[in-house]
């Protein structure tokens, strides 16, 4: 096997040089990168929320939330392998279906969630440096922090992407120490009899919802926590083996699912949940309540900044990215797969989604209500949870497809059951309270339409052509 590493090239056309991209990431960069994805706005955010819906047993979603998520990864995994190219959930939309407008709004859907994530993270990231330094500053000036955030993130990411995933690695850490942190506490809070234990085996549900549904419900808002893995398949051109893509997702989830399932436990044990549903900072209880000793106050907004500040950094690494891999399967316009001369960074792309998350971040802070905030975990969940059942019926329709025989291929019952379980988690039941995410979903699809019309009507009129697919096998 040659030493030299493989790279992935377009022709522009013009005799220039190629638009590429370097592979950098091995499996140690690959495996931090994917479970700093998952890591993040989630747990910190949404563990005490999970809890008021269901009481102590918040375990509970958390592991339904993982077991499905590792269902939809066996699907991700094996098209990964048969088909590694950037664009992801869109490029198997289109090789099962074909049909434009569909991969078109999967792509749109995917993007939106990665940008939304981040616009969320961002916002929080703002609100704890705020609250860290002791400021007192008003919503629009917090607004403008997190502006100003995510205008560094895009600089991270037009330095480069070993440089963006070098510093995930440094993020990811952090954020693992802080988690690992409120694990330790906890159990020692239970070993002196600070805690109690008894609490992680009482489900309370609120109101006279039942326990199906609550669980139903608290699942469909642990899955935020969860999702993340599969940003990692639109790396796959910056990965210098894509065949370790398996092992590395399944090893990603696993860690990140048990470190779930103790922070989910430690917390309801430590913390009744009362407390947990009404702070915004339901770790930052368990640490108070564990080691009232520590200057926690001081020190755990600052690790909750660098949480998020991950999430936000890889949400819009992947958003460009997948943007520069829709551009080269030729679904977006060419100029979005322009990249660096040096650093081979895809700046246009870059450019373009840090302006959409300046726009969500503006109109979350200054438009929409406080409640809506608290829901943009949900409606992330709610796109991409529509993705993962439109990815699992793609990997059964391309099974017919040969390419690639050399790929790792999951068991077939498991995109079924992805199907069924997706579906059912996007549907109202598992919303009753937050029916706002469907209007915010509804929203972002919309201006994915209005994108996808104007780049028809563009293509119509200039080139005179149609926009759709030449050569389905252009993608690959």
């Amino acid at each position: 096997m040659s030493d030299k590493e493989p790279t992935t090239t377009i022709d522009p056309g013009d005799g220039q040089q190629p638009e590429t991209l370097k592979r950098v990431m091995g499996p140690k960069l690959l495996l931090l990168f994917i479970v700093g994805d998952i890591l993040g706005t989630g747990v910190y955010a949404l563990t005490g929320k999970v809890a008021g819906q269901v009481g102590g047993a918040g375990w509970a979603p958390v592991i339904l939330a993982f077991l499905i998520a590792l269902i939809t990864a066996f699907s991700y995994m094996e098209l990964v392998t048969k088909y590694p190219h950037a664009a992801g959930a869109a490029l198997y939309t289109h090789k099962a279906f074909g049909i434009h407008f569909v991969t078109f709004l999967v792509a749109f859907a995917v993007l939106s969630s990665g940008i939304t994530s981040a616009s969320t993270a961002s916002n929080v990231f703002a609100a704890n440096l705020v609250a860290g330094f002791g400021w007192d500053i008003s919503g629009t000036g917090v607004m403008w922090i997190a502006l100003a955030f995510l205008t560094l993130i895009a600089l991270i990411n037009l330095r480069g992407v070993g440089e963006s995933v070098w510093f995930n690695v440094v993020l990811t850490l952090i954020e693992l120490s802080g988690l690992l942190l409120v694990i330790v506490v906890g159990f020692f809070a239970l070993g002196s009899g600070d805690a109690d234990f008894s609490r992680v085996m009482i489900f309370e549900t609120e109101g006279d919802k039942s326990v199906f549904l609550a669980v139903t419900g608290a699942t469909a808002l642990a899955f935020f926590s969860m999702v993340g893995f599969e940003d990692s398949v639109n790396m796959v051109e910056e990965t210098k083996d894509p065949r370790v893509f398996p092992k590395i997702m399944l090893s990603g989830l696993t860690i990140t699912g048990i470190i779930y399932v103790l922070v989910s436990i430690v917390t309801v044990a430590a913390v009744p949940i009362g407390v947990l549903t009404e702070s915004e900072t339901p770790l930052l209880e368990v640490v108070r309540e564990g080691a009232p000793g520590l200057p926690i106050d001081t020190i755990f907004p600052f690790m909750t900044m660098f949480a998020v500040a991950n999430s936000a950094l890889i949400n819009m690494l992947m958003a460009s990215r997948l943007l520069y891999g829709m551009a080269k399967q030729n679904v977006l316009p060419p100029v979005f797969a322009k990249v660096l001369a040096g650093r081979r960074s895809p700046w246009v792309s870059i450019i373009f989604t840090t302006l959409i998350a300046y726009a969500l971040i503006f109109v979350v802070t200054t438009i929409l209500p406080e409640s809506v905030t608290a829901s943009l975990g949900g409606t992330t969940s709610l796109l991409l949870l529509a993705v993962f059942a439109v990815v699992n019926v793609a990997v059964l329709i391309l099974r017919k497809d040969k390419a690639g025989k050399d790929h790792f291929k999951a068991p077939t019952i498991l995109p079924w059951i992805g199907i069924i379980t997706c579906v059912f988690l996007v549907g109202p039941w598992a919303r009753l309270d937050d029916l706002i995410q469907y209007q915010i979903a509804v929203a972002l699809v919309g201006i994915g339409v209005v994108l996808w019309f104007v780049t028809w009507l563009w293509n119509r009129s200039t080139k005179g052509t149609s926009t759709r697919f030449r050569n389905p096998e252009e993608l690959t």
